[in-house]
């Protein structure tokens, strides 16, 4: 018997798939988005240095990285509520400590030890606890069929209307209310996550894997599923490039532009407005014209806007082509969820998920070392080379899914 999410007892009525999946996914996805593009600004603001900032962009995602080693196979064994629940707890735990801390602290080694340190800590209890809802939802998708690809669009959704709020709430809480206002927030978001939790039968596995096992698990189905695996590597080459954008955009609009952090967080919000428009777009050209074209175009809209952000002379400029190349992103993301939510058989699925994501982040504390390390000035070659090897990536991807057997037939 296939057990629900959400189920709390057989014989209880389910909860709505608002209470047990939507909510807590949006209230999670709130945190994770002031985490991720708030802390770097934070770094940024308490050391005025851009190498510490691209070092904590790096920071932020070793260890979200390290991660993803175990967080799968703590959800396959404990189940998502267990690890959401903790998982939040204690990101509001440490996000309030360092509130209190900071405050305390003139610009100086205890205050960037403890950004650094915030930055390393909530990267992996938030991949944890992202796992969790992102499994949660896998399940919710599964269980959709045919109409699986509603159900993700409608999580990423969920993901995108965050990243649209997120970046803003935090460069303007930064600006205004100081790292205190801004550190609250987000720990506020993670208690209503713990809150929200929703309750779910798990039967815990009789055989405990080793941690790593679940790597493995994870590696061997996706070996096994050579749609996935084209798609997997081609998004991986290409988020070298889009996280380039990221670690780099505090430097390229604060120092280069001259405009403040809260234009920071403005641009990834009209970035993620753009990507939820295509979301919704995609869902509907997915129904007529099927994954593949879809996917298709949305790959080149994202690697010809990327090849042209080096060349923006002013901040318009920049801000227009940062927003096309993120509904390109947003577009491709619908193609990978409904691919993965459709072939990752549901006994390996949290272990599956874990290692797709991981190869995903992998390039992203690279680009937070290679704006540590390069010079202002050379940033805009290190973007072109990073977009024309996302293009070369991209082409390859789609190319070689387009030749798969069976992938037109069953999904395009």
């Amino acid at each position: 018997m296939r057990t629900r999410v959400g189920t709390r007892h057989p014989c209880r009525p389910v909860p709505t798939v608002l209470r047990g999946i939507y909510l807590p996914r949006s209230t999670d996805a709130a945190a994770f988005a002031m985490t991720t593009y708030g802390i770097p600004l934070l770094v940024l603001a308490t050391t005025n240095s851009t190498a510490l900032s691209g070092l904590a962009f790096a920071l932020e995602w070793v260890p979200r990285l390290a991660a993803f080693a175990f967080a799968g196979t703590l959800v396959d064994r404990h189940g998502t509520t267990a690890v959401l629940r903790y998982a939040s707890a204690a990101r509001a735990l440490i996000v309030l400590a360092a509130a209190l801390f900071l405050p305390t602290q003139e610009q100086g080694p205890g205050a960037t030890v403890t950004v650094m340190l915030l930055a390393a800590s909530t990267g992996i209890l938030t991949e944890c606890s992202y796992i969790a809802a992102e499994t949660a939802g896998g399940v919710a998708g599964r269980e959709a069929g045919d109409r699986a690809h509603r159900m993700q669009s409608m999580l990423l959704g969920i993901d995108q209307v965050a990243t649209l709020s997120g970046p803003a709430l935090a460069g303007v809480l930064l600006q205004w209310t100081g790292a205190a206002g801004m550190l609250t927030v987000i720990a506020a978001f993670s208690l209503l996550t713990s809150v929200l939790a929703p309750r779910q039968n798990h039967q815990v596995q009789p055989a405990r894997q080793p941690v790593l096992q679940g790597l493995l698990t994870g590696w061997s189905t996706l070996r096994s599923l050579p749609a996935l695996g084209w798609l997997v590597a081609g998004l991986t080459v290409s988020n070298l490039a889009v996280g380039l954008l990221q670690a780099a955009a505090p430097v390229i609009i604060v120092k280069h532009f001259g405009h403040s952090t809260a234009d920071v967080g403005f641009t990834w919000s009209v970035a993620a407005i753009a990507s939820l428009a295509a979301v919704a777009l995609c869902r509907r050209a997915i129904d007529r014209f099927g994954l593949w074209p879809v996917g298709a175009l949305s790959a080149s809209i994202a690697a010809a806007a990327c090849l042209a952000v080096s060349f923006a002379g002013t901040y318009g400029t920049y801000l227009t082509l940062i927003a096309v190349l993120m509904a390109g992103e947003g577009g491709m993301t619908v193609v990978l969820r409904t691919l993965r939510s459709r072939l990752i058989p549901a006994d390996t699925f949290g272990a599956t998920l874990s290692l797709t994501i991981l190869l995903l982040l992998l390039p992203f504390p690279l680009a937070g070392v290679l704006v540590a390390t390069v010079p202002p000035t050379q940033l805009g070659h290190v973007i072109t080379l990073c977009a024309a090897v996302q293009a070369l990536g991209l082409f390859a991807a789609f190319a070689r899914l387009r030749a798969t057997p069976g992938l037109r037939p069953s999904f395009v």
